[in-house]
């Protein structure tokens, strides 16, 4: 299960091995730029630069830093005993030593472990040997790291039908952190989900937060997705000009124009393909491929 061929070009990893060299002169970040501006789409790491680090890590989020990606996006889901981890899969299997350390707890779902067991697992070994020992981050430690980067936020409530209430969870640790004031409410911060409930409970307790909705909506449907939310997240195969088009005509929760962030993108074509449907933001593994793409 460790075994992986990471899916880049050699000119794509021998400049991110650079990046991780001490003492590089592309080490230094570049300054942030605001997401959905009008200078183009806004590129946001995938999973922090999950084509180059182990995806939801720390290090994945600390590379896509290095790169100078202000945005990153991740996935939240909630643990036996109330603590929110980020990670994709409701299973621990596919990017953790799980299986190993706990070979009697089939199918390994997130939701049937602790938060002290899920801190002993290793997260980085199945990506490559140079992460092992990465962990999996609590959301408090995560959101803690991505202040420390003066980087942003695009945090998925991942599978809420299987936490009842994780959004009043989510609300509560983004209080705590700090992230719910103005300025990261207003700057920093959007919560996205797959579920139109989770989207609109998120809106109800805080209506202030800017709100995302993955999936594609009927262009019949879209106004209803308005009332709750600021942005329809599709991914990128089922999009058109004329889709985007659709979205735009529309203004969204907070009375400004509905956006678009498509996913996941991860080649020059595809890239170019959605710049030129107009889309707001790409979600993608390799941030550095799509930057170089639309000339961000």
């Amino acid at each position: 299960m460790y075994a992986r061929t990471v899916s880049a070009t050699a000119a794509a990893l021998l400049g991110v091995t650079a990046l991780l060299l001490p003492g590089s002169a592309t080490q230094a970040a570049a300054p942030a730029t605001p997401a959905w501006s009008n200078d183009g789409p806004a590129v946001i790491a995938h999973r922090g630069a999950s084509a180059y680090a182990p995806e939801n890590t720390l290090a994945a989020i600390d590379l896509a830093d290095r790169m100078g990606f202000a945005w990153v996006e991740n996935d939240v889901q909630r643990t036996k005993d109330g603590e929110l981890v980020v990670v994709h899969d409701d299973s621990l299997a596919r990017t953790t030593n799980v299986e190993q350390l706990f070979p009697g707890r089939s199918p390994w779902k997130i939701k049937d472990f602790t938060a002290a067991e899920i801190a002993t697992l290793d997260a980085g070994s199945w990506f490559g040997s140079d992460f092992a020992g990465a962990r999996v981050p609590t959301l408090k430690q995560y959101v803690n790291r991505v202040e420390r980067n003066h980087q942003k936020l695009l945090l998925e409530i991942k599978k809420p039908e299987l936490y009842p209430g994780i959004e009043k969870d989510t609300l509560r640790v983004l209080g705590r952190e700090g992230w719910l004031n103005r300025h990261h409410v207003k700057h920093k911060l959007v919560i996205q989900s797959f579920g139109a409930d989770s989207v609109k409970a998120v809106h109800a307790q805080r209506p202030d937060i800017t709100t995302g909705f993955l999936g594609t909506p009927a262009v019949a449907d879209l106004p209803k997705y308005a009332a709750f939310t600021d942005q329809i997240n599709p991914t990128h195969t089922s999009l058109t000009a004329d889709y985007v088009a659709a979205v735009h005509k529309l203004k969204g929760a907070h009375g400004k124009q509905l956006k678009v962030n498509t996913w996941t993108v991860n080649t020059t074509a595809a890239a170019v393909r959605v710049h030129d449907f107009g889309v707001d933001g790409i979600i993608t593994n390799n941030p550095d491929v799509v930057r170089d793409a639309v000339g961000r």
